[in-house]
């Protein structure tokens, strides 16, 4: 099964630009900003502003099969890059 990859760039609230991946079934940029804005606000940066325009589709891919079940429970996998808590 094809996953949708949107890769994503944000602001936080000290200034770094936070790079992540946003993985879920649907090729659905709405949903995956809803879902980016969703692990943000987990994080505590629920301010940071995130749009389309930060949160754009990249590629489709297959995962593992852990985070297709997270997938599949959750509604999305973030892909931690650069600038992101652990």
């Amino acid at each position: 099964m094809g996953f949708h990859v949107f890769d994503t760039y944000v602001k936080g609230k000290n200034g770094q630009t936070m790079h992540f991946d946003v993985v879920t079934d649907k090729n659905d940029t709405e949903k995956a900003v809803s879902f980016a804005k969703e692990w943000l606000k987990s994080i505590g940066e629920k301010d940071a502003i995130i749009t389309a325009k930060e949160c754009r589709f990249c590629h489709t891919q297959s995962v593992s099969k852990e985070i297709e079940i997270e997938i599949m429970t959750d509604g999305y996998f973030i892909v931690k890059m650069e600038g992101c808590p652990e």
